[in-house]
């Protein structure tokens, strides 16, 4: 058996299984290794260098996690969920509607913006989420839901609009492996190219909207003990949560450090006096161990990834799925997704599968006749496939780090499934259809 197969396909069943992701990864990169014939010590050394990969985002997460704490010590919290519930209240007849809809518009507004107007991707999550928390159980939306909304924000700017995260994706990785491959992509407009698996992601989340419309209970006490609702506000309070925010963000993006951004928002609330010097140490390790889970996957993800490239297998698979096409476009098209939303899943990252499959899958797409355009929407759907759905992306990482900080909300089954399904499997569709008519 191939090791990708059997190292992503262990690390999803212990997932499902509710085996804790850390574990299943880990499980998972061992049983690659030695199926990939590298022993038990080459596995290990594999593993443990790709480690480092993913310690600037856990220890970026760690400082966010503090600076979330923070922002809920200053009862923003609270206030705003004093103003939302307020405003259900005038609302009665419609069961406060309006404020649900104008809570989910903002996260997908902000969600989209974080790929290119503010380029700071996953980190608006610990910051904007967890003070918004209260209001969204108090209205029982579904978190799934929200889960949903995030991530297509987080996936599609960056699939279909050149702009931000999308121009990384789109023009200097897509484009560039295609061109490297030996395809004229002169007069190829990638938003063309990428407009009809993006529809795919648009269905995906007007289904989602229908699937988890329904409202669900969560315990309010859990809430309420780790957001600190019951801290008292002020004027004065507020306005440092939000420059401290502000300052965060310009930060961020100024410097390109989650990390440097995320101390400064905390430094501000400690020489405001909105956090006391004295309570620094206990609120800086309460809100590290709000994100540890967040940050030890992001770890254990790098070392899987690390393991699956040490193997070489994953060009093998690439390779070995062309045997099957005998010179069919359809079957060719559909092979080529599936191996993209594979290996997707298991490195976790759209960003590096491109260039992985670029390399196999133009030569093979020239040979079965697809135009350029139709190539670049294959070689970009296939790397795209997974990033939704995938236990270690960042795209449901980041949500999960968001909705769980009272655990409630279960990475795999709250998170990782319904992304899965709401989303790739659309965008399979809507890549294959798009493959085909391009």
């Amino acid at each position: 058996m191939n090791a990708v197969i059997a190292a992503v396909g262990i690390m999803l069943i212990l997932s499902l299984s509710r085996v804790h992701v850390v574990i299943a990864l880990i499980v998972g990169a061992l049983v690659g290794g030695l199926t990939g014939g590298l022993g038990i010590d080459a596995t290990l050394k594999a593993f443990n260098s790709g480690l480092g990969g993913g310690a600037t985002v856990a220890l970026s997460y760690a400082l966010l996690g503090a600076f979330a704490v923070a922002i809920a010590k200053s009862g923003l919290a609270h206030a705003l969920a004093d103003k939302a519930l307020a405003m259900v209240d005038r609302q009665h007849a419609s069961g406060g509607g309006q404020v649900k809809w104008l809570l989910i518009g903002l996260l997908w507004v902000v969600a989209i913006a974080s790929q290119n107007i503010l380029p700071i991707h996953i980190a608006f999550i610990p910051l904007l989420v967890p003070p918004l928390l209260y209001v969204l159980t108090k209205l029982q939306l579904d978190r799934r839901l929200i889960a949903c909304v995030m991530t297509f924000g987080l996936i599609t700017p960056y699939m279909f609009l050149p702009v931000g995260f999308g121009n990384i994706f789109l023009n200097e990785i897509l484009l560039a492996n295609v061109a490297r491959s030996g395809v004229d992509i002169s007069g190829i407009n990638v938003t063309h190219a990428m407009g009809i698996p993006a529809l795919g992601m648009v269905a995906g989340l007007l289904i989602a909207l229908v699937s988890y419309r329904k409202k669900r209970v969560y315990d309010l006490a859990k809430i309420e003990q780790v957001e600190q609702v019951a801290v008292q506000y002020n004027p004065l309070s507020l306005m440092v949560a939000g420059v401290a925010i502000a300052a965060a963000f310009i930060i961020q993006l100024l410097l390109d450090s989650m990390i440097i951004g995320a101390l400064a928002g905390f430094l501000i609330f400690s020489v405001s006096g909105i956090v006391k010097w004295r309570d620094t140490d206990d609120l800086f390790t309460e809100g590290m161990k709000m994100m540890a889970m967040i940050g030890f996957i992001m770890i254990a993800a790098s070392g899987f990834a690390e393991v699956m490239k040490a193997t070489g297998e994953v060009q093998t698979l690439v390779e070995s799925s062309a045997s099957y096409i005998d010179h069919s476009k359809g079957i060719g098209a559909l092979l080529m997704l599936l191996v993209g939303l594979l290996v997707t899943m298991g490195i976790g990252s759209s960003f590096s599968t491109v260039p992985i499959l670029a390399a196999i899958f133009v030569p093979l797409c020239v040979q079965l006749g697809f135009s350029p355009l139709a190539i670049v929407c294959i070689v970009g759907t296939a790397g795209a496939l997974g990033d939704a759905g995938s236990p270690a992306s960042d795209s449901t990482l980041g949500p999960t780090s968001g909705l769980n900080i009272d655990g409630q909300h279960h990475h795999i089954w709250d998170t990782v499934v319904p992304t899965f399904l709401h989303y790739n499997l659309p965008l399979l569709v809507f890549g294959w259809v798009a493959a085909m008519v391009l």
